[in-house]
């Protein structure tokens, strides 16, 4: 009897902690995890494009969304390619001190420092599978990756505001 009991008792556990498990681990995650694994994360394109406001007129984008810890690890490692007109724009709960490296990532990239009012602060280049950080010298609220030479070929330069509903929720409230 008492043996049953405890069978029924573990029984019921698993079932919880896989439940649990399973509520808590989407899509996102299971992408995480295939990065950790070696993978490329692939995201959801956002339906809204990212529009740089530049001298040269407006630029759009498609942009994937890293807005966990998980997913703002994984980010664009192991990537291979990647359109012109895409990239991936990081969202930070905070305005904060970021560094970002390319520890996995085998594609140059720019990365574009964005304050919390939509404004690029800097522009920094990452170096393929570099360790070294990459940081611009304020705090920013968001960091959009693109190809290497896209934000130059682009117009985009320091000053210039984007627009996402992601980055104008913020900006725009402040």
């Amino acid at each position: 009897m008492m043996a049953r009991i405890v069978r029924i008792i573990v029984l019921a556990v698993s079932l919880a902690v896989t439940g649990i498990a399973a509520a808590g681990f989407d899509g996102a995650a299971a992408q995480a995890v295939a990065a950790d694994q070696g993978q490329p994360m692939i995201l959801p394109v956002h339906p809204e494009p990212l529009v740089a406001e530049t001298v040269m007129g407006e630029r759009r984008f498609t942009v994937e969304i890293a807005d966990d810890e998980g997913e703002r690890s994984a980010g664009l490692m192991f990537r291979t390619e990647m359109n012109d007109d895409h990239g991936m724009l990081f969202v930070f709960e905070t305005t904060r001190r970021v560094a970002f490296w390319m520890k996995n990532t085998p594609m140059p990239l720019d990365l574009l420092f964005i304050g919390e009012d939509g404004r690029v602060v800097a522009i920094l280049q990452g170096e393929p599978f570099s360790t070294a950080p990459i940081a611009p010298n304020g705090d920013v609220r968001f960091v959009l990756e693109l190809k290497a030479g896209t934000a130059q070929n682009a117009g985009i330069s320091v000053g210039d505001r984007l627009h996402h509903p992601e980055i104008d929720g913020i900006a725009d409230a402040g």
